[in-house]
C-alpha cells in the first residue's frame, strides 16, 4: 500500500488552479533554502497519510516513497505538498499577484509624480513581469487590503499628465479588462458624475499626441510612413493565407523598394536636383512626343535628365562678373562652385557604397535571424502557446491572426513529418541518371537561350543606329525577355521528372537554373555594350544608347512579367479549374524572385548612364505588388505540400548581394576606370577615363593653398595606392574568422548551459524525492510517538507465565487449547 503526504488547503489557496511542475526549465539559486522552509512549514502543520489510487506505485524497501512518483504513463505524481512548494518558487512567483503589481505600479506612480521635473518618456522602463523579489513589496492576502491600494493606484493616476498616464497604464502587465477600468476611473473627475464616461475630444487627443511627439519627433514620421505603406495588411493576410513561402516574395519585394529608394534620393539631392536648377543650353528643338518614348526611351527623353548626356561638363552656380578675353570669366566671392563631373562620380560611388553597406547589414541581419545560435526545437510549443496575441480585439484582425497561426502550424508539422526513407541502390542510380539527364537539358537550354542572345546582339550591331527606326530598337529587349518568359516553362517541365521529396529543395533547383541563365544572358549583353558598342558609336554618345538600353529591358521586363501574370495565372487557373479539373496552380515563387532579382541587376547596371532608372524601378516595384497581389488571391492556392520558409529571405538577399550587386559593381567599376567616355556628352567629355575627374580635383587642390594640401595626400596614399584596399580586405577576413570563432563558442557555451540546465533538473527531482522521505519519515515518527503514548508498553515473551492465565487451576485442558505462546499480549483492566 503506497501513501502519499497531503496539506490542507489555506484559503488563499481555494479558487486557484495547482500550477503544473512539468513546464520548470530553470533552477533558482535559492531553491534550497525554500525546500527547508516549506518542509518545516508542513512539519508544523501536520501532515496526513492518505491512500493512492490503483496507479500509483508502491514504497522502495527503504521506506522511501520514490517508485510513488511515477504514474501510470511514467509520467511523475506529485502530492499536494510538492505542488505548494513547486508553486511557491521563485520561477513561479513571478508576475502572478495581483495585489503586487498594483503596490508596484503605486509606488512607481507616486515616485513619478513627486518628481520636480517631469521626465522623457523614454526613461520609463516597460516591465512585462516584474519580478517581485526585486521590490520590496507586501503581498496583500485579503482583497480589503488590495482594494485600497488600487483606490490608492488610481488617486495617483489622476495626479499624473495624460500622456504620462497612459503610458502607464500600458506598461502594466494586467488584462484588458482591468486596463479599461483603471482608465474610466481615472478618466473620470473628483466630483460625482453620472452617467456614461465621456469619450475624449479630438482637440484633446491631439494634445496628448503632442507630448510624446515632443520628446521624440521622429515617431510621428515613422507612423505615417508605416500608415503610407501598401504592405501594412496585405502582408498579413497574404501570410495567414498562402503561408511563409509566399509571404517571402512580397518581403523580398518590399526589401528591393527600399533599396532603390535608398539609392535614388543622392542622385536626386546631388547630381539630378542641380542640374534641373542650372540646365545648359538646348542643343536644337525639341522633338515632339509620340508616346512610343515610354517604350523604347528615346525621342522626347533623350535630352533630359534622365540620361548621361544631358549634364554639363562645367562648374554650376560660378557667376561671372563680366566677359573677358578669351571668354573667361571671374567667379564673385559669393559664388559656390559646383563640380558636376566630380559630384556625379562621387554621387554614384557614394550611393553605390551606402547600398553595399545595406546589403551587406540586411544579409548579416537575415542570417542572423534564420540560422540562430542553438537550436530551434520548442518551435512547435512556442506557435502553439505564445502566438496568440490577446490585445487584438476585432473581429478581422483575429480571424487574420487565427489564420496565420494555423499556416504556421501546418508548416511546422509538415516540416515535421517530411522524412526521406532509404532507397535502394537501383533507386539511387535511378534517381543520379534523372537528374543528371534534367540538368543537361536544363544547361543545353541555358546555351540555347546565350546563343540566340549573341547572334541576335551582333545582328543589331551591323545596322547602324541612326539608320533604324525607334521602334527597331525594341528587337534585342523582346527577344531577352522572351527568353526569360519561355526558358522557366521548360525548366519547370523538366522539374515533374526529378520528383524531389522536399519543396524547399525543388524551389531552390529552380532558383539556381534560372539565376545561372539570367545572368549569363547579363553578361552577353555586358560585352556587347562596353566591348562593342563603344567601338561601334565612336562619333555618337553610347553612354546614352546603353541608358536607353537598359531602359528598355526595364521596361519589356514589366510588360512580359504582365503577359506571365495574366496568361501563365490566369488563363492557367481557368484552364486547370474548367478542363484538367484540377483546382487553381500555385504560386511560382522561384521564377517571381528571379525576375526582381533580374531587374533589380539592371537597374544597378544602369545607374551610371540613367541617374532616373531607380525611380522607374522604383514604380515598376509599386504596380508589380499590387499586380502580383490580386493576381495571387484570385489565380493562385496555398501550397498543397507546406513547408517552412525560415531561409528563405536570406537566400534572396545572398543571391541579391553576390551575384547580382557584385556583377553590377564589377561592370561599373571597369566603366569609370578602363573605358574612354564618348566626346561629345556627358559630364566627362573631356577626359580619357572617368576616373580622370577625381585626379583633376586633387591637382586643383594641390594649387588651391597649403589648407587643403592633405586632400592630395589622402587620394595619393588612400586611394590610388592598392596597400590599403589589400589592408581593409585582409582586415574584414579576419572579422569574419573572429566571428565564426565566436559563434562556435557560443554554441559550445549554449551545450553546456543546455546540459546543465537538465542535471539541475535530475538534482530537482532528487531533492522532490528527499523531501517525500523526509516528511514521511517525520510522520511516521510522530505517529509512533502517539501510539506509544496511547498504548501501555507489551510484556515480553520471557516473563510470560501462561497458566496464570488459565481458565482455572488444574485445568490442563484449557491450558492445552491456547496454542503456542503470544509474543506479546495486551492487559486488560478488571470491571
Amino acid at each position: 500500500m503506497a501513501f502519499v503526504l497531503d496539506v490542507s488547503e489555506t484559503p488563499e489557496d481555494q479558487g486557484s488552479p495547482e500550477p503544473s511542475p512539468y513546464d520548470e526549465s530553470a533552477v533558482h539559486d535559492s531553491f534550497h533554502q525554500l525546500i527547508r522552509e516549506q518542509s518545516q512549514r508542513a512539519a508544523e502543520e501536520g501532515l496526513e497519510l492518505q491512500p493512492l489510487g490503483p496507479g500509483a506505485g508502491t514504497l522502495g524497501p527503504s521506506g522511501s516513497d520514490h517508485q510513488a512518483l511515477l504514474g501510470p504513463e511514467g509520467a511523475a505524481v506529485y502530492s499536494a505538498a510538492t505542488l505548494r512548494i513547486l508553486a511557491s518558487m521563485p520561477s513561479r512567483t513571478i508576475g502572478r499577484s495581483h495585489g503586487a503589481i498594483i503596490s508596484q505600479y503605486y509606488n512607481r506612480t507616486v515616485q513619478l509624480r513627486r518628481r520636480a521635473s517631469r521626465p522623457p518618456l523614454s526613461g520609463l522602463a516597460r516591465s512585462a513581469r516584474p519580478s517581485l523579489r526585486l521590490y520590496d513589496l507586501e503581498l496583500d492576502s485579503t482583497a480589503l487590503e488590495e482594494e485600497e491600494k488600487r483606490a490608492l493606484l488610481v488617486k495617483e493616476l489622476r495626479g499624473l499628465t495624460p500622456a504620462q498616464r497612459d503610458h502607464m497604464l500600458r506598461a502594466m502587465p494586467l488584462g484588458l479588462a482591468e486596463k479599461r477600468r483603471l482608465r474610466e476611473e481615472t478618466q473620470t473627475p473628483r466630483g460625482k458624475r453620472r452617467g456614461r464616461p465621456r469619450l475624449p475630444s479630438c482637440c484633446s487627443r491631439l494634445s496628448y499626441a503632442r507630448v510624446p511627439a515632443s520628446h521624440h519627433p521622429g515617431l510621428g514620421l515613422l507612423s505615417g510612413l508605416r500608415a503610407l505603406a501598401p504592405w501594412h495588411y496585405a502582408l498579413k493576410r497574404i501570410g495567414g493565407q498562402f503561408g511563409s513561402s509566399v509571404l517571402s516574395y512580397f518581403l523580398f519585394l518590399k526589401t528591393l523598394l527600399a533599396f532603390n529608394v535608398l539609392l535614388l534620393l543622392p542622385l536626386l539631392a546631388f547630381v539630378v536636383g542641380v542640374q534641373a536648377a542650372f540646365p545648359p543650353a538646348p542643343r536644337g528643338p525639341a522633338p515632339a512626343f509620340t508616346g512610343l518614348e515610354l517604350l523604347t526611351g528615346g525621342g522626347r527623353f533623350t535630352d533630359t535628365v534622365m540620361y548621361y548626356g544631358y549634364y554639363s561638363n562645367a562648374t554650376l552656380n560660378q557667376p561671372c562678373a563680366g566677359p573677358l578675353q578669351g571668354g573667361q570669366c571671374t567667379p564673385e566671392a559669393a559664388g559656390l562652385p559646383y563640380n558636376m563631373p566630380l559630384a556625379y562620380l562621387f554621387t554614384v560611388g557614394a550611393a553605390f557604397f551606402i547600398t553595399c553597406i545595406t546589403l551587406v547589414y540586411s544579409m548579416s541581419r537575415s542570417f542572423g535571424e534564420s540560422y540562430r545560435v542553438g537550436s530551434a526545437s520548442g518551435a512547435h510549443a512556442i506557435t502553439v502557446f505564445c502566438s496568440w496575441d490577446h490585445k487584438v480585439t476585432q473581429r478581422r484582425a483575429s480571424r487574420l491572426q487565427h489564420d496565420n497561426i494555423r499556416t504556421q502550424l501546418k508548416e511546422l508539422l509538415a516540416e515535421w513529418r517530411l522524412q526521406r526513407g532509404p532507397r535502394s541502390v537501383c533507386g539511387r542510380l535511378h534517381r543520379a541518371v534523372v537528374l543528371a539527364l534534367v540538368w543537361l537539358l536544363c544547361l543545353g537550354i541555358t546555351l540555347g537561350c546565350t546563343v540566340a542572345v549573341y547572334a541576335f546582339s551582333e545582328l543589331m550591331i551591323q545596322s547602324p543606329v541612326s539608320a533604324q527606326p525607334e521602334g527597331a530598337l525594341l528587337g534585342l529587349p523582346f527577344v531577352v525577355g522572351l527568353l526569360n518568359l519561355v526558358a522557366p516553362y521548360l525548366y519547370r517541365g523538366l522539374a515533374v521528372l526529378e520528383r524531389q521529396d522536399s519543396p524547399v529543395l525543388e524551389v531552390y533547383v529552380a532558383i539556381c537554373r534560372n539565376l545561372i541563365l539570367k545572368m549569363v544572358v547579363l553578361g552577353i549583353l555586358c560585352y556587347h555594350w562596353l566591348g562593342r558598342r563603344v567601338g561601334a558609336l565612336n562619333n555618337q554618345c553610347w553612354e546614352n544608347f546603353v541608358g536607353q538600353e537598359l531602359y528598355r529591358l526595364v521596361v519589356t521586363d514589366f510588360l512580359f512579367t504582365l503577359l506571365d501574370t495574366l496568361f501563365g495565372e490566369l488563363v492557367w487557373r481557368l484552364i486547370s479549374e474548367k478542363k484538367l479539373r484540377r483546382g487553381k496552380p500555385e504560386f511560382d515563387i522561384a521564377g517571381n524572385v528571379l525576375e526582381l532579382i533580374y531587374g533589380q541587376t539592371l537597374t544597378w547596371l544602369g545607374v551610371l548612364f540613367s541617374p532616373l532608372l531607380p525611380a522607374v524601378q522604383v514604380i515598376k516595384l509599386l504596380l508589380l505588388f499590387y499586380i502580383k497581389k490580386a493576381s495571387l488571391m484570385a489565380n493562385c492556392q496555398a501550397p498543397r505540400r507546406p513547408w517552412l520558409a525560415s531561409h528563405m529571405s536570406t537566400v534572396f538577399i545572398s543571391l541579391l548581394c553576390f551575384p547580382s550587386f557584385l556583377g553590377a559593381a564589377i561592370f561599373l567599376c571597369y566603366a569609370i576606370w578602363q573605358v574612354r567616355p564618348s566626346s561629345l556628352c556627358g559630364p566627362f567629355r573631356t577626359l580619357d577615363t572617368m576616373y580622370e575627374a577625381g585626379k583633376v580635383w586633387v591637382r586643383h587642390l594641390e594649387r588651391a593653398g597649403p589648407r587643403v594640401s592633405w586632400l592630395p595626400w589622402v587620394h595619393r596614399y588612400l586611394v590610388e595606392n592598392t596597400f590599403p584596399v589589400y589592408l581593409v580586405s585582409a582586415l574584414m577576413l579576419a572579422m569574419i574568422y573572429l566571428n565564426i570563432q565566436v559563434v562556435k563558442g557560443q554554441r559550445k557555451v549554449i551545450g553546456l548551459l543546455k546540459e546543465q540546465i537538465s542535471n539541475e533538473g535530475e538534482d530537482k527531482i532528487f531533492l522532490i524525492n528527499k523531501l517525500h522521505s523526509v516528511c514521511e519519515k517525520k510522520e511516521r515518527s510522530r505517529a509512533g510517538r502517539m501510539q506509544a503514548a496511547v498504548t501501555p508498553p507489551a510484556l515480553d515473551a520471557e516473563d510470560w507465565d501462561p497458566w496464570q492465565h488459565s481458565a482455572g487451576p488444574g485445568s490442563p485442558a484449557s491450558a492445552h487449547r491456547l496454542g503456542p505462546a503470544p509474543t506479546a499480549l495486551q492487559t486488560h483492566t478488571p470491571p
